[in-house]
């Protein structure tokens, strides 16, 4: 499973719950909590979807720092799902919501992400300078 961007559960479940099941109502509440100040706290359905890929986000990012061939197809796949995530954006229209488009940038920071931590990890793994001679 290291080779498979986890970015991707997301994008399929998304696609799922709009095309399987018919869609959801993104702004549905789902529970609603009731504060220490009084307020009332409610999450939707669109606050939990986000939460689960920030999970996926989070895994992703504890995955780039492992530096190896592996990393490196896992980073171009990442690549991938974020391009088909735009392409689904701008081209689907049941994808055309506020919930997709924050996937969708979940998708672009975890790819950003993973080459930033990757080219920073391969810096420290080789010296950069002139070599001393014995």
């Amino acid at each position: 499973m290291y080779g498979v961007p986890l970015m991707i559960l997301p994008l399929i479940g998304y696609n799922v719950l709009v095309f399987l099941f018919g869609g959801v109502d993104w702004q549905s509440p789902m529970f609603s909590i009731t504060m220490a100040s009084g307020a009332v706290w409610t999450m939707t359905s669109s606050d939990i979807f986000l939460l689960v890929a920030l999970f996926f986000l989070f895994i992703e990012i504890l995955k780039s720092t492992h530096t190896g061939a592996g990393s490196i197809v896992d980073h171009i796949l990442s690549t991938l799902v974020f391009i088909g995530c735009v392409v689904e954006f701008l081209l689907v229209a049941p994808a055309a919501t506020s919930t997709f488009f924050i996937m969708t940038a979940i998708a672009f920071v975890d790819v950003v992400a993973g080459f930033s931590i990757t080219i920073r990890g391969a810096r420290r793994d080789f010296s950069v300078g002139p070599q001393q001679q014995s």
